[in-house]
């Protein structure tokens, strides 16, 4: 085509529809932040909790669970010098060690089973309540603020302080421990060495006979010796477990310490002891206060003799 002034110009023709500008927002992926991304994280935590209760309450592995735990707990401890009342049903309820639930499968399912366990003993918030709303404490160091966040909104009590394990009780409690460090019983045991205080004690997690029959008894004994004096007066019932969930709940008991056992025991065994300090333990299995890696977050130790699924979904 020839311009005014003679000269041929070159004249592009654009075929289809014009493009159409984009706004800047539908261009470029908005940055969330760090309250946005704890708030995904937290609603994707829900929606995998829920749906890890549901596929549970299919399996015949919960109903056999909620069977023996219902019935060990809601019969209570005897202890001499308690109200009645008080020590018929558990009161209070404590979670170590659980792990990453929004990471991990394993964690997620034991979490799963908890809230399920507090459900069926009308202990959670959303029913008459046999342990007030806050009387479920849970704890682990390696929670996420978005983790922290589920915890509170099912009506739990998330522990600021690792406590090692190391906590007295005044009323029956009980402790879900799930494939935690040798150490961590041990601490609880410590913490409440007397007929009287372990009484009140009801675990659920690694079967101390399992515990024993794996490790060198002279290593026991010196490393781990509240567990030594009472593991031939405790009260172990076996939880079953399916191969489906082999690697999340197996090795798995209802431990219990009952008055009368306990009484047997010589008198010298209730002297006051040490605090334990595990010099010789090479791999403590367990998350110390203050021990921290270099990038300042806390070192996890899990149990080598226990299967342990670290999956990623």
């Amino acid at each position: 085509m020839a311009g005014s002034d003679g000269e041929w110009q070159h004249v592009v023709r654009w075929r289809g529809r014009a493009a159409r500008a984009v706004p800047r927002c539908a261009r470029e992926p908005r940055d969330l932040g760090d309250a946005g991304k704890s708030l995904a994280d937290s609603t994707r935590a829900r929606e995998r909790l829920k749906e890890a209760m549901a596929e549970l309450t299919c399996e015949d592995l919960w109903r056999s669970w909620k069977e023996v735990l219902t019935s060990r707990l809601l019969a209570g401890p005897r202890v001499p010098d308690t109200d009645e009342q008080e020590a018929r049903c558990v009161c209070e309820c404590v979670c170590y060690g659980l792990g990453s639930f929004l990471s991990s499968v394993s964690s997620r399912y034991q979490l799963a089973m908890l809230l399920l366990l507090l459900e069926a003993l009308k202990v959670s918030r959303f029913a008459d309540v046999l342990i007030p709303p806050g009387r479920c404490s849970i704890f682990d160091p390696v929670f996420s603020a978005a983790e922290c966040d589920v915890l509170r909104s099912l009506g739990l009590t998330v522990l600021t302080e690792n406590e090692e394990g190391k906590r007295p009780v005044s009323r029956p409690t009980l402790f879900y421990l799930l494939h935690c460090g040798t150490a961590l019983y041990n601490n609880l045991l410590w913490s409440n060495w007397s007929p009287q205080g372990l009484a009140l004690l009801t675990i659920v997690g690694n079967s101390f006979q399992g515990l024993q029959e794996r490790m060198v008894q002279k290593d026991l004994q010196r490393d781990y010796s509240f567990i030594a004096h009472v593991r031939s007066v405790c009260q172990e019932t076996p939880l079953p477990c399916s191969p489906r969930f082999l690697d999340v709940f197996n090795d798995t008991a209802v431990v219990r310490f009952p008055f009368q056992r306990l009484a047997t025991l010589p008198p010298h065994t209730w002297a006051r002891a040490p605090e334990p300090r595990y010099l010789h333990c090479s791999d403590l299995e367990i998350i110390l206060r203050d021990k921290e890696r270099g990038d300042g977050r806390p070192v996890l130790h899990r149990s080598p003799t226990l299967p342990f699924s670290g999956t990623v979904v």
